[in-house]
């Protein structure tokens, strides 16, 4: 990679759908936490120079107690939302002239080709997401009453790493925040704040492996693929 290339990794919140007693990034799958699997996956890709994990205060000892020996990695405390949680991430990175990937802990199954496939497209477009096609029919619904059926061609499912121009989304978060956290308009993942921000988000081929583990079913299907009993 002709820039360097800095990733984000989302383990601030709670997770609690998953009904563990430790917040998700932390709990254990087959002998290491999410998060552990999640910084190894970035780092072990060849083409992240280093890693910042964004966690709670509460937490911040365990993850580092977790993460002990990992080189090239740093802590940030997350704020009271996801958005103000990886700004507070963006804005601890040294240098605005690199490519950045913002990865959720949850989704450590993600493959590392994935993560090369994002970082080099991110070299050159502002903005960057892997998708899947969607299976299943998919309703938009007003209370319990369809009111649309989308074109299940035209739909994607859309994973992480999300990657892109530091400086243009610093921009975008700088623009967010400045504006009452973008009145009426709640970004669910980094690219729609680029888009809510006029960047262009082109896509790449995602992984099924780079599912996101929320729920206690998700978890037995992690292990399954993990072959753990």
């Amino acid at each position: 990679m002709a820039r360097r290339v800095f990733g984000v990794v989302a383990a601030a919140g709670q997770g609690t759908r998953l009904g563990a007693q430790l917040p998700k990034a932390f709990v254990d799958l087959a002998g290491e936490s999410l998060l552990q699997r999640s910084v190894g996956c970035l780092l072990g890709s060849g083409c992240v120079d280093h890693v910042v994990v964004v966690v709670s205060a509460e937490m911040e000892h365990l993850a580092r107690g977790q993460l002990a020996g990992a080189q090239n990695v740093s802590f940030v405390h997350g704020g009271k939302e996801r958005a103000e949680s990886i700004f507070n991430g963006l804005r601890s990175l040294p240098d605005e002239d690199a490519v950045v990937l913002i990865h959720d802990a949850a989704r450590c199954l993600t493959p590392q080709a994935v993560i090369r496939r994002v970082a080099e497209a991110a070299a050159s477009a502002p903005a960057v997401i892997p998708v899947v096609a969607v299976a299943d029919t998919i309703k938009k619904v007003d209370g319990d009453v369809v009111v649309d059926t989308p074109a299940r061609a035209s739909l994607r499912a859309v994973q992480t790493p999300q990657g892109f121009d530091l400086a243009a989304l610093l921009k975008a978060n700088e623009a967010y925040f400045a504006a009452e956290r973008g009145g009426s308009f709640v970004p669910t993942d980094d690219a729609s704040l680029m888009e809510w921000f006029g960047v262009p988000v082109v896509t790449v081929e995602g992984d099924p492996l780079a599912f996101k583990i929320t729920t206690p079913l998700d978890m037995r299907l992690a292990r399954t693929l993990l072959q753990v009993p």
